[in-house]
């Protein structure tokens, strides 16, 4: 070989030469031709076969500006400026002295590591461990066989190695781009998937990720949702989440697809057949659970009894249903056929709580203390005791035994939000009438145990003719107001034991005296409204524990230092006092700042010695959160998914943190219940501090509330932590129970995760609005649909 080498350089053309050297040549050709064609073999395992034409443009373009000069072959790296000089000299050495087999040789070696570098960048977050560790280990099969093929250069075939030189530093190169890469791999390992929560994408790493993926970046957004010009291009349910794919992530792609089918085609969704039909509240329409109740006079049959198994059917609608009447002409008026139950009418209709006109239920916005209009109530209110300051001081308020809510309803005009309940009673549909006019409200009760709130968070408790025996039992419903109310604030008691005579009323006025004495509320006023001949007394909770260790006796009884007053979640009714904080950083020992103010602000009792949920000192988790998720109203949710928010009054946040999801729809004409569920951490406190409101549950079970409630129901990463607990098919069934048609269900949650509920959602006739992902991460916009099954299945439980 060395002999052909030199006799072309000396020009020697003898003819036993001249056959010496065409037969080297041949034979070297055919080592290269080899060569290349093993080379080759190794990238196609790799390489998507579907990779669309801008895709291979953008490679082919990076790999001739790559070969123009060293700084820009770094443009494809994902760590430039790691790899030793010696080992890019080999890009910057090649020349004309290459033949034409080589640079196609290393033409495919730079393809094959662009491969690499995008499968692990994007597609390979598609892999499962294993699928990662088959990728890992087909990579290191082909730097082995490469290096193999170095060897065999380096022992039959001098003639190449001593021109070019390149095979000492190619085979350096691979090596160093193989031990990159799996430093880069098991940095992927420990990345946060939460999208923007934990993430905080750079200029720089934003600037890469244009390069790589051709398209250009939001960066005020770092594109966790796609723009409104995006969106009609993503409504598909799977995305790849690189340029490349591999072959391990189409398996798997292809499989889940085949499994959702499956899933699909197998669900077999019926009617649920209940006494309550249309309007059934599996924990609160137990029958069978009720009817084997020891008791009934602490109205445990208003109480939740939950099913062990919640239902998976999904409610008929009401004959004659029609989409809501939109705020704010709901609060006046509403379809009959939507809720149609005329018996309130019948019984209440002289109180001017509502009456049947034609084909519309009305509500002339009175109640049966205030019966010529809720806003003369309340300002009457708060001319009887200025301090309350409806809109700046009082912001938050509980309002007990609400009727249809008409109090609630016109408190919005004084900048309040009313957490209204009302038990589901004779007095019927009355908190189904209050959300159907767009008012919040739940079906609750003041029976055995304590209401889902913590303590400490309403600035004013309301009840007008509530009939609750506060008086009973050592006051121990009293006593769960006093839990709840922030120190300061104010209890609003306009009943008939205020402003009559009458000898049951006297009894019960003479109780409430000696009761609030001994739980030391100072009574500020009493006073009648001439123009509705009735009267309130207000009552107002101490800021200090000076009163209650002045008491002569200890009755009620000072709370033990192990009850937690913040315990909400079914724990039992005790007859004791909670003391009032006096530490200047705890949570009550401050009033909190005036509305607006306290919505943007964290709470003084948020110190940064606390860490927050995800991470930060807890003023700065507090502030980050507020941020994200008024970027991701602002960018997406108002103007990307299409959605009509002038149609939207009724929301609900079904994993609420700190209440940053409903801040950010603040200008807008809504409100947000926000649920803060039991395994989560207790962050409601700051939800009631910034002037929101809310209330804790848990998803295994069904929300106290009517069917066909709420507008829109917003879910991040709720379903991928309820399936560890619940069967998603119950919670599916339940969400579909409380939207209402054509409602919105916005999910933000791991693919894995929406796919399966979209696969669901789908065998429901709902309508896919959006899907999106990336880095495993997804988001789901569906509508509902006025579809219901044909076949019936009867709830034996909710049978009368």
């Amino acid at each position: 070989m060395a002999t052909g080498k030199y006799s072309r350089v000396d020009n020697r053309r003898s003819a036993a030469s001249y056959c010496s050297t065409v037969t080297i040549v041949v034979f070297v050709a055919l080592c290269l031709v080899g060569v290349w064609m093993m080379l080759s073999s190794s990238v196609v395992p790799v390489q998507n076969v579907d990779v669309a034409q801008e895709n291979k443009s953008e490679v082919v373009k990076e790999e001739q500006v790559s070969e123009t000069s060293e700084g820009n072959s770094k443009q494809f790296e994902d760590n430039p400026g790691d790899l030793p000089e010696d080992a890019t000299k080999g890009d910057s050495n090649e020349g004309g002295n290459q033949v034409e087999e080589k640079q196609e040789e290393k033409s495919e070696e730079k393809s094959e590591e662009k491969i690499e570098e995008k499968t692990e960048d994007g597609s390979k977050t598609e892999t499962e461990d294993g699928g990662s560790k088959t990728e890992e280990g087909e990579s290191k099969g082909n730097d082995d066989s490469n290096s193999e093929d170095g060897e065999k250069k380096s022992e039959g075939d001098n003639e190449k190695k001593d021109d070019s030189g390149e095979g000492e530093g190619d085979n350096e190169k691979k090596s160093d781009d193989d031990n990159e890469q799996k430093a880069e791999k098991s940095d992927e390992t420990k990345e946060n998937t939460q999208i923007e929560e934990k993430v905080e994408t750079t200029d720089k790493e934003q600037d890469s990720e244009k390069s790589e993926n051709g398209q250009a970046v939001n960066q005020s957004s770092t594109e966790v949702f796609p723009s409104v010009a995006q969106s009609e291009l993503l409504n598909e349910t799977t995305v790849q989440n690189g340029l490349w794919s591999t072959q391990s992530a189409e398996s798997k792609n292809e499989k889940e697809a085949q499994r959702s089918s499956d899933q699909q085609t197998g669900y077999n969704w019926k009617l649920c057949n209940s006494t309550a039909g249309p309007d059934f509240i599996p924990c609160l329409d137990n029958l069978q659970s009720i009817r084997s109740l020891q008791s009934t006079k602490h109205y445990e049959h208003r109480e939740r009894h939950c099913p062990e198994e919640p239902p998976t059917c999904l409610l008929p609608l009401p004959e004659g249903y029609k989409r809501p009447i939109e705020w704010p002409t709901s609060r006046e008026k509403i379809w009959y056929y939507n809720v149609p139950h005329t018996k309130l009418a019948e019984i209440k209709g002289h109180q001017n709580w509502v009456k049947v006109t034609g084909e519309f239920l009305t509500f002339p916005g009175g109640g049966t203390q205030f019966k010529h209009g809720a806003l003369h109530y309340v300002d009457w209110i708060q001319e009887s005791v200025p301090d309350i300051a409806w809109g700046k001081r009082s912001r938050v308020i509980l309002d007990v035994g609400c009727g249809v809510a008409s109090f609630g309803g016109f408190l919005f005009d004084r900048d309040v939000q009313a957490m209204s309940f009302a038990p589901k009673d004779e007095h019927e549909a009355q908190v189904q009438f209050a959300l159907e006019r767009g008012i919040p409200a739940i079906s609750a009760v003041m029976g055995t145990q304590r209401l889902p709130y913590p303590n400490r968070v309403f600035d004013v408790v309301h009840c007008a003719r509530c009939r609750v025996p506060w008086h009973i039992e050592g006051g121990k419903l009293l006593l769960e107001l006093n839990r709840v109310l922030r120190p300061g604030g104010f209890f609003v008691w306009s009943a008939t034991p205020v402003y009559q005579k009458k000898h049951d009323d006297v009894e019960i006025w003479e109780a409430m005296k000696e009761l609030t004495e001994k739980i030391c509320w100072k009574l500020v006023t009493i006073n009648k409204d001439a123009l509705n001949g009735i009267g309130a007394a207000i009552y107002r909770k101490p800021t200090t524990n000076e009163c209650y260790e002045q008491r002569s006796q200890n009755d009620p009884p000072i709370c033990d230092k192990s009850d937690d007053p913040n315990a909400a979640w079914k724990v039992p009714l005790q007859a004791c006092l909670h003391k009032v904080p006096v530490d200047a950083s705890e949570r009550g020992s401050q009033w909190p700042e005036q509305w607006p103010a306290r919505l943007d602000k964290a709470p003084y009792w948020l110190l940064s010695s606390q860490t927050g949920v995800y991470g930060k000192p807890a003023p700065e988790d507090f502030t980050a959160d507020y941020e994200h998720w008024k970027r991701v109203v602002d960018k997406s949710y108002l103007n990307g998914m299409g959605i009509n928010w002038s149609s939207v009054r009724n929301v609900m946040d079904m994993r609420s943190v700190y209440g940053g999801f409903a801040a950010a729809l603040k200008d807008l004409k809504l409100w947000v219940m926000n649920i803060v569920t039991i395994d989560s951490p207790d962050t409601l406190p700051i939800i009631y501090e910034r002037g929101l409101f809310g209330m804790y549950h848990d998803w295994c079970e069904s929300f106290s509330t009517y069917p066909r409630s709420y507008d829109l129901l917003h879910a991040d990463h709720l379903f991928s932590l309820l399936k560890k607990r619940c069967k998603l098919v119950a919670v599916v069934a339940e969400v579909d129970r409380i939207l209402r048609p054509e409602g919105k269900l916005i999910v933000r949650d791991t693919v894995e995760t929406i796919n399966e509920l979209e696969s669901m959602l789908k065998s429901m006739q709902w309508e896919v609005r959006m899907t999106y992902s990336k880095d495993k991460e997804g988001l789901l916009c569906v509508q509902k649909s006025m579809w219901r099954p044909k076949e019936t299945e009867t709830v034996k439980y909710a049978i009368a």
